[in-house]
């Protein structure tokens, strides 16, 4: 494997994200080649011919038609990577099929970088040999202004359960409840204003995308079912036993 990563190729390089991280290699000096569906076997071939890294920003509805695509032309030491939203199946898929160094990622947020977010990526090793490929992959993401921090796909999935997952799925139940009330558009308060306006992009633009995820995310259920669990405390009244149980975000802030 190389000990540093000069030519990539990127499959969606087209879309935002794929986009982004093409544009940013590029601004680092580094060979980037785009591919898509319209790329021809013999552009895929040249590609994939010096490679060091593959990176698939696909979604992951699509990412075995797409290793289909390109397994047959690639070959260790190229280092196959994505940067989907969930981790479990995508590893996966990648570490069944390919015996080369298989990493994952996710970048923690979207084409658009909001002022004073810190953008961040999640990197794991898609095995224990991996580690090598996996400190190369975050050492680029680095170098293009992101902190990156270790993690597996256990462990991804899990928090994006909840931070993905979960809100997705809380707030569609959340204004599908609301709507019962046929007046409740007299009674919008500054606060509610904000839920709104933070659910808006969620379900105007980008639901198809949160379903997606959502559905292929193992831990959705178990989740969905600790939340019910506690609504049900909700409903029976404990609310400062819940409020005091959520405030353990802002006692641990330091620690993120």
């Amino acid at each position: 494997m190389a000990t540093e990563i000069h030519n990539i190729a990127v499959v969606g390089a087209n879309g935002q994200m794929g986009g982004r991280f093409s544009t940013d290699f590029a601004g680092l000096g580094l060979n980037v080649t785009s591919l898509d569906r319209g790329s021809s076997d013999e552009d895929v071939r040249a590609a994939l011919d010096g490679c060091d890294l593959l990176l698939l920003s696909v979604p992951v509805t699509a990412m075995d038609a797409v290793l289909d695509r390109m397994l047959p032309m690639l070959a260790a030491p190229t280092i196959l990577c994505d940067v989907g939203s969930v981790k479990i199946m995508p590893v996966k898929a990648m570490t069944a099929r390919y015996e080369g160094p298989v990493v994952g990622t996710h970048p923690l947020f979207g084409p658009v970088v909001p002022d004073g977010f810190e953008p961040r990526v999640a990197v794991m090793p898609g095995r224990d040999r991996d580690a090598d490929a996996a400190a190369l992959v975050a050492d680029l993401f680095t170098r293009c202004g992101y902190g990156c921090f270790a993690s597996d796909p256990e462990e991804h999935d899990r928090a994006m359960a909840y931070i993905q997952g979960l809100n997705y799925t809380s707030t569609v139940a959340f204004l599908a409840a609301a709507r019962d009330v046929e007046s409740i558009r007299n009674y919008v308060t500054p606060s509610f204003r904000r839920r709104l306006d933070s659910a808006a992009k969620m379900l105007t633009q980008d639901m198809e995308l949160f379903e997606i995820i959502s559905e292929a995310n193992p831990f959705l259920q178990e989740v969905s079912r600790k939340f019910m669990s506690y609504l049900s405390l909700a409903a029976g009244g404990d609310l400062d036993l819940l409020a005091d149980r959520a405030q353990w975000w802002w006692r641990n802030e330091e620690s993120y």
